[in-house]
């Protein structure tokens, strides 16, 4: 019997550049996150010089949407790739989206899981019930024998959840007659800087690029308290991480920088995990500095078939060994697995007004840190530990 193909597909979409330490075991959120600083590393391998922006939750999110469909081999594969226990994961799941996506004043972070189905297709209740209760997922009927009006309606789902950020996601090829279900998880994230960069303070200034040339870029700068740390590779290499919260205190960027001018950034992005970043937490301190960092806009999109088979999630993709009997009775496998990711970084954030942050004096004068070359990101949800997106920016 010909194999019917589902379709997962991922757009993210993150505005405004805009001293925790979970305990241990590892949450669910940093679960997730691991699985996707990895699936990272494995795209920035082919791409060391180019902008890469991802967001290792919205793959999470994606693997979680088919979890309750997946059976033998191919559940054995998801649920290892996530670091799932076997039992209680729904409720976890639950729980962290929960979480992420807490109304607060000061950012907003917002989630939102589809589930696109052939009409007339017959999916098993518990599938789409345990979809619905855990991620609040939209269960729609298309047809795609007509693919393009079908791709249209996707692409118009996902524009109004990103805010209009990413108007198509979604190419009417990908669609055919044997086209099932297609999976789409969109995340919106948009926070105000704590301590606010001053547009009057923007100047264009040289930033080296990951080639090695020199490109003239607005730089925002700033007179702050941040939270720094220091790290060293297990290869000797040495970086400095710098934390950049968001209004509201649950969100924060992390900026990744080689201490070495010459040091490239594929030097450090490989020792990156969920443990590396606690270990950053624990070991930052408080400091009075001169920031420059550089105002940025990029998108990229991801095909995360190659990262994730790399890390032993394969089956799924295989025409003859995926296994989703609990979607439906009808062979089903994933044709494509796509993420598209927009990252704008700039020197206000949501909020036109200014945050007032309490300025501790250094007995010394305060030293310049400036991101001027290729440098990685992190944005962090705090309680859970959650990396809802990172970058590799090697031009501005």
């Amino acid at each position: 019997m010909k194999r019917l193909s589902i379709l997962c597909l991922c757009a993210l979409v993150t505005l405004y550049g805009h001293k925790y330490v979970l305990s241990q075991p590892y949450s669910y959120g940093e679960r997730n996150s691991d699985l996707g600083i990895r699936v990272f590393q494995q795209v920035v391998q082919s791409k060391p010089l180019e902008n890469v922006v991802f967001s290792p939750h919205g793959v999470a999110s994606i693997l979680g949407l088919l979890l309750p469909g997946a059976h033998g081999e191919t559940l054995k594969q998801i649920t290892s790739g996530l670091h799932y226990k076997k039992n209680g994961r729904y409720r976890m799941l639950k729980k962290l989206h929960r979480s992420v996506t807490a109304k607060s004043k000061q950012g907003v972070v917002l989630i939102a899981n589809a589930i696109f189905s052939q009409k007339g297709f017959p999916m098993k209740v518990a599938f789409v019930t345990d979809n619905k209760v855990n991620f609040q997922c939209e269960v729609r009927s298309l047809d795609f024998n007509n693919p393009q009006r079908a791709a249209n309606e996707i692409n118009e789902w996902v524009n109004n959840k990103t805010k209009g950020h990413i108007s198509s996601l979604i190419q009417a090829d990908m669609l055919d007659s044997l086209t099932r279900l297609v999976a789409v998880n969109s995340i919106f994230f948009k926070g105000s800087w704590k301590s606010r960069f001053q547009p009057a303070d923007t100047k264009m200034k040289p930033f080296k690029g990951g080639n090695g040339d020199v490109y003239t870029v607005p730089m925002m700068s700033q007179l702050s308290t941040f939270n720094i740390s220091h790290a060293t590779t297990p290869e000797g290499v040495k970086y400095r991480v710098i934390e950049l919260p968001y209004q509201g205190n649950t969100t924060s960027m992390l900026i990744v920088l080689p201490y070495e001018e010459d040091t490239p950034l594929s030097s450090v992005i490989p020792h990156i995990s969920i443990a590396t970043v606690r270990s950053w937490m624990k070991q930052t301190y408080t400091r009075k500095v001169n920031l420059v960092i550089p105002k940025f806009t990029v998108d990229a999109e991801v095909d995360l078939e190659a990262p994730l088979s790399a890390l032993g999630i394969k089956d799924m993709f295989d025409e003859n060994k995926a296994d989703f009997r609990g979607i439906s009775d009808e062979p089903l496998y994933v044709s494509k697995a796509l993420q598209k990711v927009k990252i704008v970084v700039n020197e206000d954030g949501t909020k036109a007004a200014a945050a007032t942050t309490a300025i501790l004096m250094a007995r010394s004068s305060p030293p310049w840190i400036i991101v001027d070359r290729s440098f990685l990101f992190l944005v962090r949800h705090k309680p859970t530990g959650t990396i809802l997106f990172m970058g590799q920016i090697n031009r501005p």
